[in-house]
């Protein structure tokens, strides 16, 4: 781990209890007087503790140095993922923030089913603990958006992963918002409300599940 998430970083002491705890002090056996590295990822800041004193259930530290230190990719990248279910995302989402995906907005589309929704607080544990083991200074960004004609008011240029000989890429210097499709991918209706050179794709004859698509095009495009 690069260092612990703690939401009160920042604060001169810090009690740790709870699973923070059994992490710390039962499975990596830290002890009395060792520095421990924690972000609270609302700032920017890397804080630096010691470990002061250490019960039976809670243990205290107190702050002994801290930096603004930025870990980020240079480039963003906005996905907008065509609702799919939600195991499926808990199962990628901790890749696509390894690569840096700058934020996700979980868009309901025509072959979406109607019944999936989102747990964002669930994702969000999932992303801290990413961003803990590969060091970046933040988490992806969540929303969601009720319909494809909505999200494309608020980002008209878009671009939409589906298949063509437009190849991702090639395109990656001007790709900023990039839509997934769901299972099933897209309808007729959908696919018609882009501009051909809007539409990118791979150099495949496979059809890739969502979950593959995202994670593909999004390494692709940020590293």
């Amino acid at each position: 781990m690069q260092f612990t998430f703690h939401e009160e970083s920042g604060s001169q002491f810090l009690e740790i209890d709870g699973d923070i705890y059994k992490y710390l002090f039962k499975a990596r056996r830290h002890k009395v007087n060792e520095n421990i590295y924690f972000r609270n990822l609302k700032d920017k800041i890397l804080y630096l503790y010691k470990v002061n004193t250490i019960d039976r259930r809670r243990a205290i530290c107190e702050l002994i140095s801290s930096e603004e230190k930025i870990i980020e990719n240079s480039r963003k990248l906005h996905l907008a993922w065509c609702m799919v279910d939600p195991k499926t995302v808990e199962k990628s989402i901790a890749s696509l923030n390894e690569l840096g995906v700058d934020k996700i907005t979980f868009v309901h589309c025509d072959y979406s089913q109607k019944n999936f929704k989102q747990n964002f607080e669930k994702l969000e544990k999932i992303l801290i603990n990413s961003s803990s083991q590969c060091g970046r200074s933040s988490i992806v960004k969540l929303d969601n958006c009720s319909s494809l004609d909505e999200f494309l008011e608020i980002y008209p240029n878009s671009f939409i992963l589906d298949f063509s000989t437009k190849n991702v890429s090639e395109n990656t210097n001007v790709i900023e918002t990039l839509i997934i499709g769901c299972e099933g991918g897209f309808s007729s209706e959908e696919r018609e409300k882009f501009e051909k050179e809007k539409i990118v794709g791979f150099d495949s004859k496979l059809i890739l599940r969502s979950e593959t698509a995202i994670i593909s095009a999004s390494s692709k495009i940020l590293i």
